[in-house]
This record gives C-alpha cells, sequence and structure tokens, in this order.
C-alpha cells in the first residue's frame, strides 16, 4: 500500500471511531437510514482520499451514478416507465450532496418507485399466459438491453412483456415439437398434439417466471438494492472499485473454503438468471470442458430424475441442487451457452479441493520433446508462510521438466485472472538475469520497480507464453515482461484483458477489526476493495486498457463478446511513463522469425480463418432481432446450431498430441487412482487442444532455431 495512503487511513479510522463513540449506546446506531448514511459517507472518504484517480463527485458525477444506478436496477429496461425515469431526474444533482453528508433521499425514492413497478409488472404474466399465442403472426423482438428504450405507457411496457414472454414459450415449443418429431416410432412414444405442446410450453414459462419474480421480490431487499446503489457510485471511479456489504463478503470467503462433492463450479447471479461465474481448475466442469463462464443454467436434474427448472431460483438454492451427496453421482445440468445455443451437459461429481488450482506440467512428444506447464493463478497462501507459492511451484516443474531434457518450455496463462504481484515477479525472474519486471505507480507517488533481485536463471532455452482474453492482472504483467525482455513467443487471442489497476479490501469502520473496540459491538459497515495504484510494463507503457498483444495472433470464439478493459465505459485510460532501464534477452533465435512463421502457419490454416469467420457470423447474429413466427424461428435455430456444430468441429485436432507426465509426477501418481484419473482427463484435454497444437508448432521452430545455432 502507498505509504501517502496511510495518514488517510488514520483519519478514515478517526472519522469512525467518532462515529462510533457518538452512536453508543444509541437507537440511532441500529436504525438502517443512520446506517446507509455512515456507509455512504465513508464510501465517499475513501473514494476521495484513497482512489488512484478519483473523479470530482460533484453534480456530474452524481448524474452519472444517476444514470448508472438506474440501469443496473432495471438494465432490460422493461421496469421503470419513462416518466419514472424524467421524475428521477430531480437527484441528477443530488447524490454527490447525500455522499457528503446531506439527508439521503435519492435512494429511498428511487427504490420505493422501482419496488410498486415492479410489483405492477409481476401481475402481467399471468394473463399474458393465460391463452395460446399466435406463431403464425409476423413479429420480432429485440432481446439487446442497450437498444430498447424504456416504454412510455403502462400498454408499451405490457407489450415488451408479451413479445419477451412469447419468445420464451416459442423457444420452448420448439424444442417439444423437435423432440416429438426424433421421438416418433419410438417404443413408449405418446403423441402430443400441437396445442398440447403449446399449452405445455406456457405453463413451463409461467412456472419459471413465478419462481423469477418469487426470488426476485425475496433477493432484492433495501439492503441488497443499497448496496447496488453504493456499487453504482464506486464502479463510475472504475470497474474494480466495488463495494462489498458484510453477508456478501463472507459468501464469497465461504465459496472458497473447504470441500464438497459438485462439479468444481462457482455461480452468479445475473439479473434474475443463474450464471457461471467460475470453473475450479481440476473440477468435473473444467475437466469437461463444455460448460464455460457466463454459461447460463436453466435446469438441474438428478441422474435420470426430472430436471428442475431454476431460471428465477436463487444462487444458494441452485448450489444445493448441484451439489450432492457422494462423489460419482450424476448431475446434467441445461444451460444456454454464450452464443445462445442450449445444450444439456452431464457431469458425475467429484470432491472439490483449492490444490487442484496449483501449477502443473507435462511433456508433449513430437518433432522435438516440450515441456507444457500450466498455471491457474499466480496464487500464494497469506496465512501460511510455508504454504503454497507459485513461483516456488513453477520452479519445481521447471525442474521436472530439464529432468527430462525438454528442448523447450510452454507456459499456459490461458484463464489465468492474476493473483500476487511479488509472485509473478519471482516467477519471471526463473526465466531472466535480474531486472525490473514492472513498475508501479501510486496516488502522487514516483513510480516503484519492482525487480528480480536474482542473477541466476533456472531455464534459459525456447519460451513461448499462451495467452487469452481472460488472462488478466499479473498474467499481464508476466506476459509483458518476457514480451518486453524479448526472453519468448507470446501466443494467444488479439488482447490480454488489459486490467492494469491494483486493488486492496479496506473495511468501512476499521474499528470492527481492531482489538481494542472488539467489547464496543461495533457494526460492521462491509468493506470496498479499491484501487490504490496502476502498474506499467517495463518499456513504460500501461497494460491498463489495451492488454498485452501477443507476437502471434489466434483467432478465438469469444473474440466477438465485449468484456474487455475497453469495453467498459468507466475504466480508467491508457497511459505510458518513462521506461525502466533493462536489457533485452541475448539469443540465437530470431524473434522476427518466429513471429513471421508463427502468423504465417495461423493465416494459412483453414479451420482458424473458418473459426474467425463463423465469429464474426455470431457477431452479426447476436445483434439483431429474433422473429416470433415458429417457421421463421426454426429456420433461424437450425443455421445457428449448424454454425455451432461446425465450430466444434473445428475445435477438435484430427491427430491428437502426444502428452505424457513426467517421471517424477507418474511415480507420485501410482498409488493414487482418484488423482490418476483426474490426471488422466488433464492429458487428455491437453491433446486434444488445438491452440497449444499451434503452440506447438511456433515451439518446433524456435528449437530448430536454436539447435542449427548450437550446430553451427
Amino acid at each position: 500500500m502507498s505509504k501517502k495512503f496511510l495518514p488517510v487511513l488514520l483519519v478514515f479510522l478517526a472519522a469512525s471511531l467518532f462515529l462510533a463513540f457518538q452512536t453508543q449506546g444509541s437507537t440511532e446506531r441500529d436504525n438502517p437510514k443512520s446506517k446507509y448514511t455512515r456507509i455512504l459517507r465513508n464510501v465517499g472518504l475513501l473514494l476521495e482520499q484513497g482512489h488512484y484517480s478519483p473523479k470530482k463527485i460533484d453534480d456530474n458525477f452524481s448524474k452519472e451514478v444517476l444514470k448508472k444506478f438506474i440501469t443496473d436496477m432495471d438494465n432490460d429496461r422493461n421496469i421503470f416507465l419513462q416518466g419514472d425515469i424524467d421524475d428521477f431526474r430531480k437527484f441528477e444533482a443530488k447524490i454527490d450532496d447525500e455522499i457528503h453528508g446531506a439527508d439521503l433521499v435519492s435512494f429511498y425514492s428511487i427504490n420505493e418507485v422501482y419496488q410498486k413497478r415492479l410489483n405492477e409488472v409481476a401481475q402481467y404474466y399471468k394473463e399474458i399466459l393465460a391463452k395460446p399465442f399466435d406463431f403464425t403472426k409476423e413479429e420480432s423482438v429485440q432481446l439487446d438491453r442497450e437498444k430498447l428504450a424504456n416504454p412510455k405507457t403502462e400498454a408499451e411496457r405490457k407489450d415488451i412483456w408479451r413479445k419477451r414472454l412469447k419468445y420464451m414459450v416459442l423457444a420452448r415449443y420448439a424444442d417439444a415439437l423437435e423432440s416429438r418429431e426424433k421421438n416418433k416410432g419410438k417404443e413408449d412414444f405418446k403423441y402430443k398434439a400441437d396445442s398440447t405442446l403449446e399449452r405445455e410450453a406456457r405453463d413451463g414459462v409461467r412456472k419459471q417466471i413465478d419462481r423469477y419474480f418469487t426470488t426476485k421480490k425475496t433477493r432484492e431487499t433495501s439492503d441488497e438494492n443499497f448496496s447496488t446503489f453504493v456499487n453504482a457510485i464506486t464502479s463510475i471511479m472504475d470497474p474494480h472499485t466495488n463495494y462489498f456489504a458484510p453477508v456478501d463478503k463472507r459468501s464469497f470467503d465461504e465459496s472458497m473454503k473447504g470441500s464438497f462433492f459438485g462439479i468444481g463450479a462457482v455461480l452468479k447471479e445475473d439479473d434474475g438468471k443463474i450464471k457461471i461465474g467460475q470453473l475450479i481448475s481440476g473440477g468435473p466442469a473444467w475437466k469437461g470442458g463444455e460448460l464455460k463462464v457466463d454459461d447460463e443454467i436453466l435446469k438441474i436434474a438428478q441422474g435420470t430424475a426430472e430436471p428442475v427448472d431454476v431460471t428465477g431460483y436463487g444462487v444458494t438454492d441452485a448450489v444445493k441442487l448441484i451439489r450432492g451427496p457422494e462423489k460419482g453421482s450424476e448431475v446434467k445440468l441445461t444451460v444456454r451457452k454464450i452464443d445462445g445455443t442450449v445444450k444439456v451437459i452431464t457431469l458425475l461429481r467429484d470432491e472439490i479441493k483449492l490444490d487442484d488450482t496449483f501449477a502443473k506440467s507435462a511433456i508433449i512428444n513430437g518433432e522435438h520433446k516440450i515441456g507444457y506447464i500450466y498455471l491457474p493463478e499466480f496464487y500464494i497462501d497469506f496465512a501460511n508462510p510455508n504454504g503454497a507459492k507459485c513461483s516456488e511451484d513453477v520452479a519445481q516443474e521447471v525442474k521436472k521438466l530439464k529432468e527430462e531434457n525438454v528442448e523447450g518450455i510452454i507456459i499456459d496463462l490461458r484463464g489465468n485472472g492474476g493473483g500476487s504481484l511479488p509472485e509473478v515477479v519471482k516467477m519471471a525472474g526463473l526465466f531472466i538475469e535480474d531486472g525490473p519486471i514492472c513498475i508501479v505507480k501510486g496516488r502522487e507517488e514516483k513510480p516503484y520497480q519492482w525487480k528480480d533481485k536474482d542473477k541466476s536463471v533456472l531455464y534459459t532455452g525456447p519460451l513461448t507464453v499462451m495467452v487469452d482474453e481472460f488472462s488478466a492482472s499479473a498474467s499481464e504483467i508476466f506476459a509483458a515482461a518476457i514480451q518486453d525482455y524479448k526472453r519468448g513467443i507470446i501466443i494467444g487471442s488479439t488482447s490480454t484483458f488489459g486490467k492494469g489497476t491494483v486493488q486492496r479490501s479496506i473495511p468501512l469502520n476499521p474499528e470492527s477489526e481492531n482489538p481494542a473496540f472488539a467489547n464496543r459491538n461495533t457494526e460492521d459497515l462491509g468493506s470496498v476493495k479499491l484501487t490504490l495504484q496502476k502498474y506499467y510494463r517495463i518499456n513504460g507503457g500501461s497494460v491498463q486498457l489495451k492488454g498485452v498483444t501477443p507476437d502471434v495472433v489466434i483467432p478465438n470464439r469469444m473474440e466477438y463478446l465485449k468484456f474487455r478493459e475497453k469495453d467498459d465505459a468507466y475504466s480508467l485510460p491508457w497511459d505510458e511513463i518513462g521506461k525502466a532501464d533493462y536489457k533485452p534477452w541475448t539469443s540465437t533465435i530470431s524473434t522476427d522469425e518466429v513471429v513471421k512463421y508463427g502468423s504465417d502457419i495461423v493465416n494459412t490454416n483453414s479451420s482458424f480463418k473458418k473459426i474467425k469467420e463463423t465469429v464474426d457470423w455470431l457477431d452479426k447474429y447476436n445483434t439483431k432481432e429474433y422473429s416470433l413466427n415458429l417457421s421463421k424461428y426454426r429456420e433461424e435455430q437450425k443455421l445457428l446450431k449448424a454454425k455451432m456444430g461446425e465450430l466444434d468441429k473445428l475445435y477438435k485436432l484430427t491427430k491428437e498430441l502426444n502428452v505424457k507426465n513426467t517421471e517424477t509426477d507418474l511415480a507420485a501418481l501410482k498409488d493414487a487412482q482418484d488423482k490418476l484419473d483426474k490426471n488422466n482427463q488433464w492429458l487428455k484435454r491437453i491433446s486434444g487442444d488445438i491452440y497449444i497444437d499451434e503452440t506447438v508448432k511456433v515451439m518446433n521452430n524456435m528449437i530448430g532455431q536454436s539447435n542449427t545455432a548450437k550446430n553451427n
């Protein structure tokens, strides 16, 4: 943490203690309005005094907060009327005053209108779904919320809901018709008329929306909506400055502890939908490779039992269905993929342990013997000095590979969202001589260089680093350092995520964590994950917004989705500072020649060319309006499924790579059947990965150059 920020914390602590003593023994302290006011004031103080690049909390800031809060509360623009939005404009110049201590009025007023409107729209669906839909009519629905205007009248709002409900019924009805056609003639097949299938589709949607509104009303308490309000304030500063209410912080911490029988997926709520927030490395979902981050879970079934439609469920209830009593029990998830397709994914539960996220290695045999290291995150056990550290674990994997006489090493950082800054510095030091790895700059601070001070180099051979759009923060520091030192070749999608900021979690009432005040019954107001610093590459350029551009770019199926740092309007800007003094790696390998070779084989690869064409098609498809005519809908779905089927085939290697464990790992796995099964699945996944295959080809070129230089 910045030393210049310490006085701010001391002032913040003093202010919090003063408030604590003021309210000691009074009923005011238990008043939610008083609590909200204190949270708001403390958040404002942290943002103004501690944020790396604080925006001025004035009328313009207030206007942005109002806009974002309304969007966050009603991001599908189907609850508030335009008249409500117009009326809320009276708060455009008020929220900044409330942050600075004025009476909190805006939140209560907007929340009251929201609850009223929510109750109104919750009455629509039963009437709309009571009668059959006419799917021969020519009409369409726009599902892209950014292209929707707020309804001006109640009739217009009701029609928005009618079209969305009709689309949901149409999807179920079309699936039922397709299922009837596929199963016709089979034993025990029972024919159902079109009218019956349509009615059942409406009944299914009615139950789904029932749960949606029940969950929405239960979940969206004043406390929850106030958290949304505060996060509208914090995120205007930057996307990574977030407020965590006490219950949210506890839930996050608990989700990362212990072991249980499950599929190894962390769920999240997104506008009443349950989605995959994270895949735990080594878990059944991760190993299966079919479930992806942001997939929406529609149904959950226990083995062959009837699926439970979980649309509208809370995350906690969905987790209870996914977790099971024993290892090996089957769970089936019906998911809507990011591209809109619906798929049933069958998984067998396993014991989920955090040690599955540690670094691991393998050997890829082919034209040359290549080492492969997978690192899911830059981890460190802060609570245990002797605990796991990714730099030490990667060093051990490198030693194993050197004992096997590998001719080159691939480090896979795809999906690695970052972690410990000191660890990434140590890890980069394994591959270079001493020198700066990145530059960190705090608010009103001189730039500070994080350096590797160890002159020794653990590995000096050919090196490639794999990244993708999910590689962020510490992953970007490592990739940038390797690129700037010209130590290796970076391979991946058009750019990494682009997160060039550093955060720290700060409690809103520090006295609650101070032992001296443990008996004063201090109230936990939550915490703020605050952006305190920005980091830069050693060449002086920021990773922020732009990310790291790989030397060899490979088309990716996620490329058209807008979720990188640059896609958020409130992200901090890119900038640059003076470059560090560093000495590039001296090598017999021509980086330019390798990059040209790698780019050429990607550009001439027919599979990658078709992947790019399909991704471009999906980009256009997802922005269009969707037909509510049955015939046209089925034609669209047929085309979409064909495109997705083609894409799935393109991702499969015609000839799998020959991937093996190191002798050290084989010996360790010999008497551990459960670990051996996981290991074999991991090796299988590597062997069929087209991106690893392409990276191996680049490595072969590097090794060939290196060997030629040695022979000469």
